[in-house]
């Protein structure tokens, strides 16, 4: 793991909760002591974890921890009282946000840590193929707009159309985005 955000409006919570992290070898570990630094510093970095320590001094933590679910692929473990973990768990589990009851056990602790981390690369991986199939379905709609340029121009039909973007992707060694850019280029200036 890279970076952590410890969240906690106590120096002792900031204390005890970046001991357990440095244990499970954590390279670095910033701290906030209330919601709105949390977010400036959100702003500026994405973390791999953020960890908050409810209640905070400006708003409970609930809210704070939905937020960096919807802003970041962090992974979020929100610690709160044991008599409210359910409450609380309730409202920001639809979110990702993983909810460790205080007092704290280590091994549960460590479990989650660990679920969230694996929630992060999930999402990451997710974001990656998203990004994949948006420049794919890209490519698609040039290469029609490219086919009805020649259909319109050249009065060729669909299937002739698709195969002289082929093949001159073939005869030039590059892609039938290329290609379609360099007919759009020709034929629509």
């Amino acid at each position: 793991m890279n970076s952590v955000l410890v969240v906690s409006s106590s120096d002792k919570g900031i204390e005890l909760l970046s001991q357990l992290l440095n244990t499970n070898t954590v390279c670095s570990t910033a701290t906030a002591s209330s919601s709105g630094e949390a977010r400036r510093m959100l702003n500026n970095f994405e973390y791999d974890l953020v960890v908050i320590n409810a209640p905070l001094k400006d708003e409970f933590g609930d809210n704070l921890a939905v937020t960096v679910t919807e802003i970041s692929a962090s992974g979020v473990i929100i610690v709160v009282k044991s008599e409210i973990a359910d409450d609380i768990s309730a409202k920001v589990e639809d979110s990702g946000v993983l909810v460790v009851s205080k007092p704290i056990i280590k091994q549960v602790f460590f479990q989650s840590l660990k679920l969230a981390l694996a929630s992060k690369k999930r999402i990451l991986g997710l974001k990656n193929e998203n990004i994949h199939l948006q420049q794919k379905i890209e490519e698609i709609r040039l290469v029609t707009r490219a086919k009805c340029v020649l259909i319109q121009y050249l009065n060729m039909t669909e299937n002739q159309a698709h195969r002289y973007i082929e093949k001159q992707a073939m005869d030039m060694r590059t892609t039938r985005d290329q290609i379609a850019q360099n007919i759009l280029k020709t034929y629509e200036t």
